[in-house]
């Protein structure tokens, strides 16, 4: 289970499992459905085949069933890729040469993302990756702000923070209450609520052409 929060500098994905391939395919539907709600799907096919590689060679070079923390975090332009795992020793990339198998997970990694390594931690390693953020559209950058002010208006509410696994139900029935607290907040300023909502729902109907 993907636990999403808010931090001072955005959004982060916390995802927790066993190294072993029978989790490979769940792992990359999680990620896949944290993009969705991010507005990132165009980076989907590339995070899911960097996360497959990397808990791959978790499973390869550490063990299988290692208890290993995948984090994603959209931060300055790029998002970010953890793998934690229980090991410190550092991978290794090997000439390609050596075999069709020999280094290639990493090599992989390489080419398809910005920018690769490996950090040392208290408990073992992490081997990170970092992908490029297009230049988000007007859509995309309202979903992604919506989603760090939902995240902070639910742990205001003593909700446990879970929008990135949360059915539409429960999502709509924050947004609701969140939207009601504005507009509470907005006439006490003196603010016409109508006029707001109206306006509200013209940049929406604006973005979403």
């Amino acid at each position: 289970m993907c636990s999403a929060e808010a931090t001072a500098g955005g959004l982060r994905c916390v995802l927790t499992f066993e190294a072993e391939p029978a989790r490979l395919l769940p792992l990359r539907r999680t990620v896949r459905e944290q993009l969705a709600e991010w507005g990132m799907l165009a980076l989907s096919d590339e995070v899911q085949l960097a996360v497959t590689e990397l808990a791959s060679n978790v499973i390869k070079h550490v063990g299988e069933g290692v208890p290993s923390v995948l984090v994603m975090e959209p931060r300055d332009g790029v998002l970010r890729l953890e793998v934690h795992d229980t090991s410190h020793a550092v991978p290794a990339v090997r000439d390609p040469q050596c075999g069709a198998e020999c280094g290639r997970g990493l090599h992989l990694l390489a080419g398809m993302s910005a920018n690769w390594g490996t950090a040392q931690t208290a408990t073992g390693k992490a081997v990170w990756c970092e992908f490029a953020i297009e230049a988000a559209d007007g859509h995309c950058l309202r979903v992604r702000r919506a989603m760090s002010v939902m995240e902070n208006y639910r742990l205001a509410m003593d909700q446990r923070p879970s929008l990135g696994v949360s059915r539409l139900p429960v999502l709509e029935e924050s947004a609701t209450e969140l939207i009601a607290d504005l507009l509470h907040w907005l006439s006490a300023q003196g603010g016409d609520p109508d006029a707001i909502l109206d306006r509200a729902q013209m940049h929406f109907e604006a973005d979403a052409a």
